[in-house]
């Protein structure tokens, strides 16, 4: 499931789309989940939660940036993620806006340099 999670991430960030809502990636990706089941929920956010932990410990951008409510943008789990990985207190990086579209922006210019595509993907 993570694979696969995070090749369509990839795809998007190469492709330069907008941040994916969390239903969207479930449908894309064929995950099967059902967000309005608390578990499965859960689950979605540990496969983000994996996959943008292990990109971080390779020096990677967090690929979490690119899956957000469609109404609110990143939820607190992204935050709390974040100050787990050492980048700042979760309440403070909520509330800046530069932060958020920076690790977007990171996703991007990353993946879409083929060289970096070519070595990770």
């Amino acid at each position: 499931m993570n694979a696969r999670v995070r090749n369509h991430l990839i795809s998007l960030a190469r492709k330069g789309d907008s941040p994916i809502p969390y239903r969207r990636l479930i449908n894309q990706t064929e995950l099967g989940l059902n967000l309005d089941i608390k578990h499965e929920k859960q689950l979605l956010g540990e496969i983000l939660d994996e996959i943008s932990e292990d990109e971080h410990a390779d020096k990677r951008p967090l690929l979490s940036a690119l899956v957000q409510d469609k109404r609110n943008g990143q939820g607190d789990r992204f935050f709390k993620l974040c100050e787990r990985l050492e980048m700042g207190e979760w309440k403070e990086l909520k509330k800046d806006e530069d932060f958020r579209n920076e690790q977007v922006e990171k996703c991007y210019a990353f993946w879409q340099d083929d060289k970096n595509y070519k070595k990770f993907f």
